[in-house]
């Protein structure tokens, strides 16, 4: 299910206005119970102030894509924003890449990549290769970087700790490939597959490259190997400030959201890799934009690494910083999350995400708490993620009458 309002007719009834929207995101919101407690991450946490925004708002579960549907980051994000994620699909190879700001050329093809672990026996170890460090990152970076392969170059940047960048550029390349990344351990990595007669070139060289990494790699344990992803070229998608008359501005520390947010027309404001300092960013930008998003990470690499009780603490850090905010008194906050990622599940999952709306115009529901079960029961009820820009917007007073 997707919105039933097309970006279209959002464009003709937006209007600019002084109130101001702030978006905060936390990366993987969504928990399952723990079965030792029978509580969420969130319902262990103690969040008082989001408690409090709970009881004074609107509360409801938001499907990102579809009921069922495991959504990536990308997608998750890009119907916060409104667009639908099915019909504008953003490879998380360009996000990556404009994230860090590397200049993609006009035919380039980006894939995200992380250094992984390989075993003796050619098995997937850590996906991660143990987070190293973004400093490790750059110096196995430059053993990569500039390697030409049926005249194609391979250009691999940084980008932090275990994620990198490979952007293929030369001539004749169509990026219908599949994936090397097989998203699980115990597994070897896959081979990449060409999807369309025309990317069998751009199949041959990534698969070069990746024989080349092993060999590059092989006494750099744990990151002795290489998984690709995201195959992608740089989309155009329409503008946050022409759909919405809005002036909007993304505060995000890890270099893929703020590539996201640039293409959506965002000003990506220099901040801080911690939470404290996104807020302070927030603070110190609050007069200058209408419009903000803030993204917070940690409690998704927490439900990644199945730690429970790292989420539990990430959230309450979040709520005691939430008085900065609610000092600022900005017309409308929304507080959701671009997919769920349960630590019990060490992954993202296709669970609905707990979503808090909170407004002067707004029609507070029942709920008394910021939680799965409690946002269940809340008066938006269970609704496609894409339509909460339209509900913010009109919370803010930005949407004039739709038709006679």
């Amino acid at each position: 299910m997707t919105s039933s309002i097309g970006l279209e007719v959002i464009k003709e009834i937006s209007v600019a206005t002084p109130s101001k929207i702030v978006f905060l995101v936390i990366d993987g919101l969504g928990g399952l119970p723990n079965p030792e407690t029978g509580k969420t991450e969130l319902e262990a946490a103690r969040t008082p102030n989001l408690d409090q925004l709970a009881a004074e708002g609107i509360c409801g579960l938001a499907d990102p894509v579809a009921p069922g549907i495991t959504p990536g980051s990308a997608p998750g994000h890009l119907a916060l924003f409104g667009y639908d994620p099915v019909r504008y699909i953003i490879g998380r190879g360009v996000l990556e890449a404009v994230g860090i700001d590397f200049n993609l050329q006009s035919g380039d093809i980006a894939a995200r990549g992380n250094f992984c672990t390989l075993n003796k026996e050619g098995l997937v170890t850590d996906r991660r290769a143990g987070r190293v460090s973004t400093e490790k990152c750059v110096e196995l970076c430059r053993l990569l970087d500039g390697r030409s392969i049926s005249g194609i170059r391979v250009l691999v940047a940084p980008v932090r700790e275990h994620r990198f960048i490979a952007v293929f550029r030369g001539k004749g390349l169509a990026l219908e490939v599949s994936d090397s990344d097989p998203l699980r351990e115990g597994v070897p990595p896959k081979k990449v597959e060409a999807l369309s007669p025309e990317a069998s070139k751009l199949a041959s060289v990534a698969n070069g490259f990746i024989s080349h990494a092993k060999l590059t790699l092989a006494e750099h344990y744990p990151a002795n190997m290489v998984l690709l992803r995201g195959f992608s070229q740089c989309p155009h998608l329409p503008s946050m400030k022409e759909i919405y008359k809005l002036t909007p501005a993304a505060i995000a520390s890890y270099p893929m959201y703020r590539g996201l947010a640039k293409l959506v027309g965002m000003e990506v404001l220099d901040t801080g890799t911690s939470i404290e300092e996104e807020f302070m960013t927030l603070k110190q930008n609050y007069a200058k934009y209408d419009f903000f998003f803030l993204h917070v990470k940690p409690a998704d690499n927490a439900g990644e690494d199945g730690d429970f009780e790292r989420r539990v603490k990430i959230f309450e850090q979040f709520d005691r910083l939430l008085p900065e905010l609610l000092a600022l008194k900005p017309d409308v906050i929304v507080v959701a999350g671009d997919h769920s990622t349960p630590a019990m599940f060490k992954g993202h999952s296709w669970h609905p995400v707990p979503v808090l709306l909170h407004s002067r115009w707004c029609r507070p529901d029942q709920v008394k708490e910021f939680s799965e079960p409690a946002c269940a029961l809340g008066g938006l009820g269970r609704f496609p993620a894409v339509q909460l820009m339209t509900l913010a917007m009109a919370n803010a007073l930005k949407l004039t009458k739709f038709g006679a």
